[in-house]
């Protein structure tokens, strides 16, 4: 079995880390070319208190393909991606968790969990939870499965605390949520606010690629801006502190 060191390196060669600055939303480290924050994270109720990607996932480049495959058919190749997946998560998780915690106002996440898909159907089937739950070292003893897509009518891409449901009272627990992917932020948003519905303290998404588009404004500059290869000693958080 290959080691956690030697499944992330080729991801080293593309992986992304985003850095705070000038033209970089506040909340989500989009590439905003200007604003402090995005205009999804502007119109946005709080519910996260840290929001920590990994690596940018540009579309249609190594990332972006890697976070599609582990998910679809056939499946001696989405096992692959999700074997990899899952180291990258691990060895983030071994280097960073602890800035997550303390960008979060917490000693530690008491609970680990993941962002459900936003169809029941999906869900059944989601990859994420195994990897989570099973897969990874740092987060296996600590993984719940807590949340659940509900009945309740919510546009695609719009946050709202009814979109998904808490399992059980929380009881001031502080947890770290888990995704795959971050695009308009919506569905870790509405998991977020479920969570603290149910009681949960302080809540942070740990999420593999923030997906942008390179050729989107100057978003193609500001990912060339960025240094290579992926440090994995540093993160989004706390990088060029």
């Amino acid at each position: 079995m290959p080691t956690v060191a030697e499944l992330t390196a080729p991801y080293g060669n593309f992986m992304r880390s985003p850095r705070r600055g000038p033209g970089v939303c506040e909340t989500c480290f989009d590439l905003t070319g200007g604003p402090p924050r995005c205009r999804h994270c502007a119109r946005a109720q709080p519910s996260l208190d840290a929001v920590a990607p990994i690596s940018y996932s540009v579309a249609h480049e190594q990332l972006h393909h890697a976070l599609a495959g582990y998910k679809r058919p056939p499946p001696e190749v989405a096992a692959r991606f999700a074997l990899e997946l899952a180291a990258v998560l691990w060895r983030f998780l071994r280097e960073h968790e602890d800035c997550v915690a303390a960008a979060a106002g917490v000693p530690v996440f008491e609970l680990v969990t993941t962002v459900p898909s936003s169809t029941r159907e999906r869900e059944a089937h989601h990859p994420l939870p195994h990897i989570v739950g099973e897969l990874i070292g740092p987060t296996r003893s600590r993984y719940e499965r807590v949340l659940h897509r509900t009945d309740a009518t919510v546009p695609a891409r719009a946050p709202s605390p009814e979109k998904f449901a808490c399992s059980h009272d929380l009881d001031g627990r502080s947890v770290l949520l888990i995704d795959d992917t971050w695009t308009t932020g919506a569905n870790t948003r509405s998991a977020a606010a479920a969570l603290k519905q149910a009681g949960a303290d302080a809540v942070a998404v740990v999420v593999i690629g923030r997906h942008l588009h390179r050729e989107w404004g100057d978003n193609d500059r500001g990912l060339r801006a960025l240094p290579t290869p992926f440090d994995w000693a540093d993160c989004a958080l706390h990088a060029g502190r």
